[in-house]
């Protein structure tokens, strides 16, 4: 139905609209008694092989929706409803920001990606706080934050901190989008200073807490070697939980739209399909190097069951996606999470015939 009806209708319209067509509608299911309901018997997949224990937090199925989606945590409830294992909303910045002109979000269907240069439009905390408050037990929401574009870098830790405490009760977890740039020029370069200025005072907030909060660091898939193992050791020597990897892409290599259009479109960030690779490879570094101790959360590229069986693979113990929704639907959650259930049955199996083998001798 979403292949067929569904995403020609929203296809029609520019992404920011069919985006908030998405989320309106999925509002309105809210509203209506049993809608929910509805949504997880339409789309939700569960099953015991599908969860997660991760940083603490138990999570129904490791597939959640990236952030960028549901900025304000409008529709959290309903996508948990239709089968996402967590949600992270956001980007969220202490200030509403009204982010760069349009058009300024472009689908490259050949490649089945996505540009953006949205500048991190938000509606600010208050929104965000109101919606969360309403949260269920049960509904994992992760909390993405990043600074206004017009704070000042040396001051940006001020704004992290903020949007850190005034959320810290209301999220699962925490992710520090350190990497986006607001004006989406080339992220900025990474240097452990500039880092640990934003996450020590973060650290420092959090020991004074009753409760514990994961706190997540995103990364750009743009990211030399070198920028990979710094962030690596920093997970390894600080209080830090863990790595989102990956965000999107300034680069534009491989793509099978014409270059023509390319240029048209202009800066931005590449999401979709073109990263699956270069994610992978991201995730895989840091579980090496980490000694895979610490828990990675893998997006960037992942459209299919496939590219969540070789992220998993690498390394990272749960998944975002974003540009596959868009462009697969609901069912593709349903798609993967059938896949691991599948995965893991012959292993369920072959752990039954060794205990058998042992009972015999």
């Amino acid at each position: 139905m979403y292949q067929r009806i569904i995403k020609p209708l929203l296809f029609a319209l520019p992404i920011e609209q069919a985006q908030r067509a998405v989320l309106v509608a999925l509002r309105l299911v809210g509203w209506m008694p049993g809608g929910r309901w509805l949504l997880g018997r339409c789309c939700a997949v569960k099953h015991p092989a599908l969860e997660r224990e991760v940083f603490g937090v138990h999570f129904p199925n490791p597939v959640g929706l990236a952030a960028g989606f549901d900025v304000s945590g409008e529709a959290f409830r309903e996508l948990t409803a239709m089968g996402f294992g967590f949600v992270e909303i956001g980007t969220v910045t202490p200030r509403p920001q009204s982010g760069n002109p349009r058009p300024r979000v472009f689908r490259l269907p050949k490649d089945r990606a996505i540009v953006h240069r949205m500048g991190l439009a938000n509606r600010g905390l208050e929104p965000v706080i109101q919606h969360l408050r309403h949260r269920r037990a049960g509904v994992i929401v992760g909390c993405n934050i990043g600074r206004n574009t017009g704070t000042p870098v040396a001051e940006a830790p001020n704004d992290y901190l903020k949007s850190f405490r005034n959320l810290y009760q209301y999220a699962d977890y925490f992710t520090i989008n350190i990497d986006c740039d607001n004006s989406g020029s080339p992220c900025a370069q990474y240097t452990r200073e500039r880092i640990l200025a934003v996450l020590e005072p973060l650290f420092d907030f959090r020991r004074g807490q009753n409760q514990y909060r994961p706190i997540m660091l995103k990364v750009s898939p743009d990211m030399n070697d070198a920028q990979i193992d710094l962030v690596t050791d920093i997970l390894v020597d600080t209080p830090l939980d863990g790595i989102v990897a990956t965000d999107g892409s300034h680069r534009r290599e491989g793509l099978h739209t014409s270059r023509t259009t390319v240029e048209k479109i202009g800066s931005g960030r590449l999401c979709g399909a073109p990263l699956a690779q270069r994610s992978v490879e991201i995730v895989r570094r840091i579980h090496e190097r980490s000694g895979g101790t610490y828990p990675i959360i893998g997006s960037g590229g992942m459209m299919t069951p496939d590219d969540v069986r070789a992220m998993l693979a690498a390394g990272a113990d749960l998944v975002q996606v974003y540009s596959g929704f868009v462009y697969e639907g609901p069912g593709l959650v349903g798609d993967i999470c059938r896949a691991l259930i599948a995965d893991a049955q012959p292993v369920a199996a072959d752990t039954s015939d060794t205990g058998n083998a042992e009972h015999v001798d």
